[in-house]
């Protein structure tokens, strides 16, 4: 099984944060393409924070940017602590946003996101989900935005890896309206909401990276 996508969340004992290994695998050639793509961008809206792992470990290392970070309710007490124990000044403490019901959330600073990142959910919710992600960040985005995808895809309809296809009949068995989706879906989905692939970078652990312009 591809350990690198797991979503779970090992709730450690009361010394220590909730710790997700999915958030910890690979952050460091992430944020590799991070400081590439965003260096002349300002404002990042993170999509489905997690455990927040992501945003403490990228914020002080991007500190042109301002990181906000979202989430569904649940999560947001999770997040808070890794920000708690782990501040940083361009990082912000999470917004409301669930796919299901929600707008895109208005900055803390009250400024206009002009990029979006989102690592490990695309396989994680429903095609609708996916669907409506893609139309809000369309709609959020200027002219120039960019979103910013990580996580592991099929191409020419076929899985990457053994371990891929492992990882994606786990996922259906838990979740069928989850599962990893077809790169070719993907870009074709982003066109509809004026976004075209502009880069793509193979990661480790049979895991991609796709960077979407409007």
């Amino acid at each position: 099984m591809n350990k690198d996508n797991l979503g779970n969340t090992d709730i450690s004992s009361a010394d220590r944060l909730p710790f997700s290994q999915a958030c910890e695998n690979n952050k460091q050639p992430i944020l590799n393409v991070l400081q590439k793509e965003l260096q002349d961008y300002t404002h990042v809206l993170e999509i489905g924070s997690g455990t927040g792992q992501h945003s403490v470990y990228f914020a002080p290392r991007l500190p042109h940017l301002q990181w906000q970070t979202s989430d569904v309710i649940n999560n947001h007490q999770v997040i808070q602590a890794w920000h708690n124990s782990y501040p940083a000044p361009n990082l912000h403490a999470p917004l409301a946003l669930d796919l299901m019901k929600d707008a895109i959330p208005i900055s803390k600073d009250n400024n206009p996101y002009d990029a979006v990142f989102t690592a490990n959910t695309l396989h994680i919710i429903a095609w609708s989900l996916v669907e409506r992600l893609f139309e809000l960040v369309g709609e959020a985005l200027p002219l120039g935005g960019k979103l910013i995808v990580y996580g592991p895809f099929n191409e020419n309809g076929l899985y990457t890896s053994a371990s891929n296809q492992s990882f994606d009949i786990s996922l259906r068995q838990r979740d069928p309206n989850s599962g990893i989706r077809h790169k070719e879906d993907i870009v074709a989905l982003a066109k509809q909401h004026q976004l075209t692939l502009e880069n793509e970078y193979q990661m480790p652990a049979n895991n991609q990276i796709l960077v979407f312009k409007k």
